[in-house]
């Protein structure tokens, strides 16, 4: 087992021995569950619970039960802030998992480091959430970090002029423009068109056209897997040709269901593949279609990590005296190549994380379509 994921667990235990007044140990997870964002929340939610499982089934920490409790924050602005406040005062939880969307974590990321209330996000890329302060950790990789895998990628294809189409209302989707762009431009690319759209919003044709009018190689699109099956199909419908590039937040079954051929050629910066040969990989999908009957992506990974999977395991080794050593222990693991308290994720940590966990800090550039993208992994790029 990964080191790094080991102390974690020892953390999580510490906090446990402080709180044997109550019959459980309570975690606290917020996610979208329902909503347009639904597809990441329930992804990463069954991860989670499938960790969450197997370490009461293996006993649970120093012989009680985790519990796990669910708040949806229904993919609305304001409401994680809603969710998070009940998690921790009315709830009581030592911890809180979540969210997925950036812009969701960014609302709740204040509440709990002014309560002292260690947050993990699974998959909330936007550099400016752990920069929240000491107490907000990710297991994803950033998007500076993604920006530069994407904009590298492009450059190696020869694509030297991009078009940009950003979803202006969400963090994730402008930071990721951003770092892209940063990265492209500094190594010889052109942005030859800058439009924006807006979550929610079902016609794009305007954007579109201008950008054809700018002849450009590629479309880099950063946006969530709602709109962009729409953006592909339109883009099809008025005869832009080119590859259309975009992250993380493509990802969901829904993509390919909704844009048919339209997307063929494009490709995606991800977390995690089903491909990946890795025993610990394997694992984890043969569990996850196991209780799920169905296949994980790169949500559920992350939720899975975010979970702490192997966190029985924990009980036979070095247990934390104090609660208060729970952030400590946090930081002290997640601040090494980790994004944490605003330091940038390490490069050089990308090779051994990824061969020892099905979701974190893995960036394969996927072709689209795939076995459950379209094709397998076509290049792993490391800044």
């Amino acid at each position: 087992m990964n080191t790094r994921l080991l102390a974690i667990l020892l953390a999580f235990a510490g906090a446990a021995a402080t709180t044997r007044a109550q019959e459980t140990i309570k975690i606290g997870e917020f996610a979208s569950m329902t909503g347009e964002h639904a597809g990441f929340g329930q992804q990463s939610h069954k991860g989670t619970q499938l960790a969450i499982d197997e370490i009461n089934a293996a006993g649970g920490v120093l012989g009680r039960k985790l519990e796990l409790i669910m708040e949806d924050d229904q993919s609305q602005a304001g409401q994680a802030t809603t969710v998070v406040q009940k998690l921790i005062a009315q709830n009581k939880v030592v911890a809180l998992l979540g969210e997925v969307a950036s812009s969701k974590s960014l609302e709740g990321a204040p509440i709990a480091q002014r309560n002292k209330i260690p947050m993990i996000s699974p998959a909330s890329t936007n550099a400016k959430v752990t920069e929240t302060g000491d107490y907000i950790f990710r297991v994803c990789f950033i998007d500076p970090f993604q920006g530069t895998v994407m904009a590298k990628f492009a450059l190696s294809k020869g694509w030297k002029k991009i078009a940009l189409l950003t979803d202006v209302k969400q963090d994730y989707s402008v930071g990721l423009a951003d770092s892209f762009v940063k990265y492209f431009t500094a190594h010889g690319g052109t942005i030859v068109r800058d439009q924006k759209y807006s979550s929610g919003d079902k016609e794009f044709r305007a954007q579109l056209t201008s950008i054809k009018g700018a002849n450009p190689d590629a479309v880099f699109v950063p946006g969530y897997y709602g709109e962009v099956p729409l953006i592909g199909k339109q883009a099809k419908l008025l005869g832009l040709k080119v590859p259309m590039l975009g992250g993380d937040g493509w990802v969901d079954d829904s993509l390919l269901k909704v844009a048919g051929d339209a997307l063929d050629g494009s490709f995606i910066s991800a977390h995690f593949s089903m491909e990946d040969k890795n025993p610990v990989v394997q694992d984890f999908v043969r569990k996850f279609r196991a209780r799920f009957q169905g296949d994980p992506n790169d949500m559920a990974a992350l939720g899975y990590d975010s979970g702490l999977a192997s966190l029985a395991r924990a009980q036979s080794g070095r247990i934390a005296a104090a609660g208060s050593l729970f952030h400590q222990d946090l930081s002290a693991v997640l601040g090494q190549g980790w994004s944490t308290g605003g330091e940038n994720v390490a490069s050089r940590e990308v090779e051994e994380v990824v061969h020892h966990h099905p979701g974190v800090l893995e960036v394969a550039v996927v072709g689209v379509p795939d076995p459950h993208w379209g094709e397998a992994v076509c290049a792993v790029v490391v800044p």
